[in-house]
């Protein structure tokens, strides 16, 4: 069932303007409609009518995920991950429970969108447990209103969060700090006027020569573990890992490789998984 429900996720297609006009020309279901369809899927798992509750809905998606625009991340990827929590709301809405879906699919469309943010807003996650991560969204609102925290804006946001000042300052440290490359960039003729790279001053006192050694034969061991299990893959899927995980340039997003196969972005994050899973196992065997 779940899987059939999957199927019928309808992502942005090339131009992300026409998709929203797209989602915003499914009419929107009066209560009675809802019920009807609601029923429908609930006692005959009809699958026209869970497609017609899902398209109805597309637009509350499109809305809720441009309040996530600030974190620079695609906003087609965002839409995406929240059709997603939108058919899984689909697929658990009780009819009966005498509220309307788009108020009980909110929680399960931001908890996938919250959940993506999470995995791609840094290359070092800032929270990883759930505290942490209802603390880092609620500051992120919180820091919009008051900017950089004084001593008493702290105290307050803690009051208000119901965490302790320590808890609040350690996120927004996390919030505030970059990420920034190692090296130098092969571009970068000189440094002045701009932060150091870390690789400048920063020393492994550990180390040793043998130790370098060793370090350099084990990523060699595994970059040809690696190579050897991107050949155990179809020449698709080697393309859909090389070009969201493995190119130096920007990733390519699951919309874009979506149009370049002529498939659905949910099919395309389907072979992802499964691609990771196989090269996980080659490598590991």
């Amino acid at each position: 069932m779940a899987k059939d429900i999957q199927t019928l996720v309808i992502a942005p297609l090339g131009n992300l303007d026409a998709y929203v006009r797209v989602a915003n020309s499914w009419p929107i279901l009066t209560a009675e409609e809802e019920k009807v369809l609601a029923e429908r899927l609930y006692y005959q798992a009809d699958l026209d009518a869970a497609k017609r509750l899902i398209l109805s809905h597309l637009r509350f998606v499109v809305h809720i995920a441009r309040n996530y625009s600030g974190y620079g991340l695609p906003q087609a990827d965002l839409i995406q991950e929240g059709n997603i929590g939108l058919m899984k709301a689909v697929r658990r809405f009780n009819h009966q429970a005498g509220v309307r879906l788009v108020s009980f699919a909110v929680h399960w469309i931001k908890a996938e969108i919250h959940e993506y943010v999470l995995r791609n807003w840094r290359i070092v996650k800032v929270a990883t447990t759930k505290a942490q991560r209802k603390l880092f969204f609620n500051l992120r609102k919180a820091k919009q209103r008051l900017g950089w925290f004084n001593e008493d804006e702290v105290e307050m946001v803690a009051r208000e969060l119901g965490v302790s000042s320590k808890d609040v300052r350690e996120m927004e440290s996390r919030m505030a700090a970059q990420d920034m490359t190692f090296d130098i960039a092969a571009d970068d003729e000189s440094v002045e006027g701009k932060p150091m790279a870390p690789v400048l001053y920063l020393k492994d006192k550990s180390s040793d020569f043998a130790n370098g050694i060793e370090e350099d034969n084990w990523d060699s061991h595994a970059a040809d573990k690696l190579s050897d299990a991107m050949l155990s893959l179809d020449e698709r899927s080697q393309f859909i890992i090389r070009s969201r995980w493995l190119d130096d340039d920007n990733r390519t997003t699951l919309q874009e490789l979506a149009d370049k196969y002529g498939v659905s972005a949910e099919r395309v994050r389907q072979l992802e998984k499964n691609a990771m899973k196989k090269l996980r196992v080659a490598i590991e065997g």
